[in-house]
């Protein structure tokens, strides 16, 4: 039904238009200079008559009989800015979408769950999706056709043949859109039965590895794909698979990755912090735009590759990537910004390259041999038009024997000509940064500060975590219990959705792991409560993305699949597991268990796909290790534990008995360490090293 939709849509005749119609007034009738999205403000000068989502615009459709054209991007998407060039600011093109349309722009980081339904519908007719998003709809919201990018005269012969349709035979696209609306409201969940069995066994996960094995690119790392995105969490599955099974080739193959990408294109070489993606397989030519939330979870996965090798390269990316975001993405504040533009001068990526006579005259020919050949620089450029990227020599320490340097004096002057080439660079137009703030992209960054911390032990980015997270409490978190999403300007105006309250509950546990501040662990259980009453739903056992006192669409939906980021129903369920454990809590823990259970078999299927459940599945099957640490140093000496990488593993202690576990082990002026699993705690130790041995010793013997 789908491919026909799209079939008889674009074989329907065109409808010739006008390009002298009347547009004037257009600037007072596009409403986007009232936005608070930085991506809506780039479009409030087209001469089409954006509006924001709301009811203004959908009861002026339904009034004027007209179809919505939902146009749905972000800040710092490239071919955003090229459709926004091509057509939306053509006068012909914005008079036709004026004349026969109500057009509507949406940011899809602050409503992702507007871009959710209209993805589901390009994809369901055309097997796939991306940014931009053109959909078009029904005045109530139904789409009935929906696309991608659209070249100028392509977007026009869609527009028309739409119009065409929509006016001659209204019944046929009422029809599309029920049976699309219909695909949409699909929501496959196999609700399992509980058994007495384990939901996910360690049988189970042992068997998910060769599902990675048989996608790895082992050449130039990561997945045999291009372009390609570096799926962080499919990452952190391998290195939780290593610290259970001592398996080297899981290891292997995530520093093989980590590797590849420290000496590609895909991160900045002098300014720190990594690209959304490649475009080619061997992580060379970056999609240039800088995403917060990539970012933040690349620290952490660097960070605790870090703690199991202590690679020297590792610890340098975590410390340069955190300074890229402390430097171009932070908020005064106390929050962070969601990204960077891969544009400037309306050219993709032109900030980022550099000619020869470029690199010539930052570096004043000061070893400019040495550094361009260590770039693989050349002067006819070693990627397009004479552009060269910076592209390291794959072994740093034979290239400088090789050049008659010690590693130590090779990196001294590798240094001073990437300060020097920072300087120069900053010489030029900056590609645009979208400073909004979004408490779930800000509480990965937390949670990525505090595995820093843990991996390098820099108290400093403790410190930024704290001041992030006092951030989102004191400005999203609001008195009824319930969070916003964005913050832009001093306002917060959008409810929060079901990523935001499960990704800020996992930083606030990981930050009362680090302080044992309570507050901080309350504040977890508090969100949770008040997703299990808003957004559970207890016939699927899984939890909706939208509240039920949020906006109602054309589809309320669930986030399963994991993906770029992991999915809300698998950190939510991640977080419950834990909440679960701290507070002796069984409906945290029945409930993780029933959502485990209905996604055992995707996981069995796809579990790349799945990557974050099948981290939750070797974790349930495992068993979680409580670690208790009581007296006047607990704190200090739980972080001398917790800079191990112990991913099976939770925290607590102080000198107050204020969780179930801790009855009966405070009040000790020696630090005590208590190791627990299944409620049972062993005999105290008092130093580091031992404690450490237990909980090694606690995991399940899966050699």
């Amino acid at each position: 039904m789908y491919k026909l939709l799209a079939l008889i849509i674009l074989s329907v005749s065109l409808l010739s238009c006008n390009g002298q119609q009347n547009i004037k007034q257009h600037a007072s009738m596009n409403k986007l200079k009232y936005s608070s999205s930085p991506y809506l403000q780039q479009h409030a000068h087209n001469p089409v008559h954006w509006q924001e989502w709301g009811p203004d615009a959908l009861d002026m459709a339904k009034k004027l009989n007209k179809p919505l054209i939902i146009s749905i991007g972000y800040a710092a998407c490239h071919w955003c800015h090229v459709m926004e060039h091509e057509s939306f600011s053509d006068n012909e093109v914005a008079a036709f979408m004026n004349d026969n349309f109500i057009c509507i722009k949406v940011d899809r980081e602050e409503r992702p769950d507007i871009d959710q339904v209209y993805m589901e519908a390009v994809q369901l007719i055309s097997g796939r999706g991306g940014w931009p998003l053109n959909a078009f709809a029904l005045p109530d919201g139904r789409p009935f056709f929906a696309g991608t990018y659209f070249d100028k005269q392509k977007w026009m012969e869609v527009m028309g043949q739409i119009n065409d349709l929509y006016n001659s035979d209204y019944s046929k696209v009422v029809e599309y859109a029920e049976e699309l609306t219909k695909g949409i409201n699909q929501n496959p969940i196999d609700v399992r039965n509980q058994t007495d069995e384990l939901a996910f066994s360690m049988d189970d996960y042992m068997s998910l590895k060769n599902q990675w094995l048989k996608n790895i690119y082992f050449k130039d790392g990561g997945f045999k794909r291009a372009p390609k995105f570096p799926l962080p969490v499919a990452w952190e599955f391998l290195l939780e698979y290593y610290y259970y099974t001592d398996d080297l080739e899981a290891l292997n193959a995530v520093e093989l990755l980590l590797n590849k990408m420290a000496m590609g294109g895909i991160y900045d070489q002098i300014g720190g912090g990594f690209a959304r993606y490649s475009v080619d397989e061997k992580w060379e030519v970056p999609h240039f735009e800088k995403m917060l939330y990539d970012n933040a979870q690349l620290i952490s996965l660097y960070s605790h590759a870090y703690q199991i090798t202590k690679t020297k390269r590792y610890g340098e990316i975590i410390d340069q990537t955190i300074g890229f975001i402390n430097r171009e993405l932070s908020d005064k504040n106390g929050g962070f910004y969601s990204s960077i533009n891969a544009d400037s001068e309306g050219e993709e990526g032109v900030f980022y390259v550099w000619s020869y006579d470029d690199m010539v005259t930052a570096l004043n020919s000061k070893n400019i041999e040495l550094i361009t050949d260590y770039y693989q620089i050349t002067r006819n450029g070693n990627w397009e038009e004479g552009k060269n990227m910076l592209l390291p020599v794959s072994k740093k320490k034979k290239f400088a024997e090789n050049n008659g340097l010690s590693i130590e004096e090779f990196d001294s002057i590798l240094n001073e000509a990437n300060d020097a080439l920072f300087i120069k660079r900053s010489e030029r137009i900056r590609p645009t940064t979208d400073d909004k703030i979004l408490t779930s992209w800000n509480s990965m960054m937390i949670t990525s500060l505090i595995d820093a911390f843990h991996a390098v032990n820099n108290a400093d980015y403790l410190k930024l975590a704290i001041r992030n997270s006092n951030f989102i409490r004191d400005n999203m978190l609001q008195q009824d219990g319930s969070l916003l999403r964005n913050y832009m300007n001093g306002k917060s105006g959008i409810d929060a959705f079901l990523d935001d309250y499960a990704l800020y509950a996992q930083a606030c546990i990981n930050l009362y792991s680090a302080t044992f501040d309570k507050q901080w662990l309350d504040i977890a259980k508090n969100l949770s409560d008040y997703c299990i009453k808003h957004f559970y739903n207890s016939e699927s056992r899984m939890f909706y993305y939208t509240s039920n006192l949020s906006e109602e669409l054309v589809a309320r939906k669930y986030e399963i699949p994991d993906n770029v980021i992991p999915s809300s129903n698998s950190i939510i369920a991640k977080v419950l597991y834990k909440l679960g454990h701290y507070y002796d809590d069984t409906e945290y823990l029945n409930i993780c268990e029933q959502m485990l259970v209905n996604e055992t078999t995707n996981i069995m299927r796809s579990a790349i796909w799945y990557s974050n459940w099948a981290s939750l599945g070797g974790l349930y099957a495992n068993g979680i290790t409580e670690v208790a640490i009581t007296g006047k140093n607990a704190v200090q000496y739980s972080n001398e534990v917790q800079d191990n990488y112990l991913p099976a593993s939770i925290f607590l202690g102080g000198n107050s008995e204020n969780l179930p576990l801790l009855k009966n082990k405070t009040g000790n002026t020696e630090t005590t360490y208590y190791v627990c699993k299944d409620k049972v705690c062993d005999l105290p130790v008092y130093n580091v090293n031992e404690t450490l041995l237990r909980i090694y010793a606690s995991k399940i013997d899966s050699k």
